[in-house]
């Protein structure tokens, strides 16, 4: 509809009508957003690709962490930052749970065998901190392993960093009602209900218990060199756009901000744990 045709139902001073106007009016805001959204994602994308060459060419390691609720948007965070990468510079590691070998190793050994190489970007789409929330909450480790965890985790996080690794660790934060929401909508999509598990569907019911790990996750491994970095991801676009403008803003890279002018993130939907 032309924005004449919406004029004129609008002069009409009839209910319907300015019904319809209106309808009309939210849609073409709604296509003009998604377009605005597409556009600065994809400036911030050829911005990824410059921070991947320069990661590259300059032998960097870099690590990105994901972690976050169930439905927090994870994965499809991850999916906008490589979505134009060079699949041979970067990685993404999505652990299944430990095999029984596994559980025999060193808590760490089965991640560090994902770590970057010279030149790498490695994406885990959660991480070590498994056993910060997830373990602890559903009984998968003992009282003794998760204290272990959180005393030495800090410790471990600034040996990687000393070490000249790069790493950044986000989490992706949402309301128990977005939560709820996602819920619904993987149920009754028939190309989504796979991403619920059992363990997802108790999420709702000990949404308090995971709040009271999380809170002491953040307040217990959240440094000056690997500060928890915590984005409002109710809204799934904006988290996205955030994430990555944060790693591009976070990076001294060459060529940084001559495609995407605006590289400050939002700080309104992003912040550093603690302030």
């Amino acid at each position: 509809m032309k924005n004449e045709d919406i004029e004129y139902l609008l002069s009409k001073n009839d209910k319907k009508l300015e019904e319809i106007a209106k309808n009309e009016i939210k849609k073409q805001d709604k296509k003009l957003h998604k377009k605005l959204y597409k556009q600065e994602l994809l400036e911030a994308q050829i911005e990824l690709l410059k921070l991947q060459d320069w990661v590259y060419e300059n032998k960097k390691r870099v690590i990105l962490i994901f972690e976050g609720r169930d439905t927090a948007g994870k994965g499809g965070t991850i999916k906008r930052f490589i979505e134009h990468l060079n699949p041979r510079k970067f990685r993404i590691a999505a652990l299944p749970k430990p095999t029984k070998e596994e559980m025999g190793q060193f808590f760490y050994q089965r991640y560090f065998k994902h770590l970057p190489n010279e030149g790498e970007i490695v994406f885990f789409d959660r991480s070590w901190y498994n056993r910060a929330i997830v373990e602890p909450v559903y009984g998968f480790c003992t009282k003794k392993q998760y204290d272990e965890f959180m005393r030495i985790t800090p410790s471990v996080e600034q040996a990687l960093i000393n070490d000249g690794i790069i790493l950044i660790k986000f989490w992706l934060d949402i309301s128990k009602e977005t939560q709820k929401k996602r819920f619904d909508e993987r149920k009754n999509n028939p190309l989504k209900y796979w991403k619920l598990s059992p363990i997802d569907l108790k999420a709702q019911e000990l949404w308090d218990d995971i709040t009271k790990f999380q809170e002491a996750m953040f307040k217990q491994t959240s440094t000056q060199d690997a500060p928890w970095i915590i984005i409002d991801s109710n809204n799934q676009k904006k988290a996205r756009l955030a994430a990555i403008k944060y790693v591009l803003s976070a990076i001294d890279y060459e060529g940084k901000g001559t495609t995407l002018k605006n590289i400050d993130v939002d700080k309104n939907l992003i912040k550093k744990y603690g302030e």
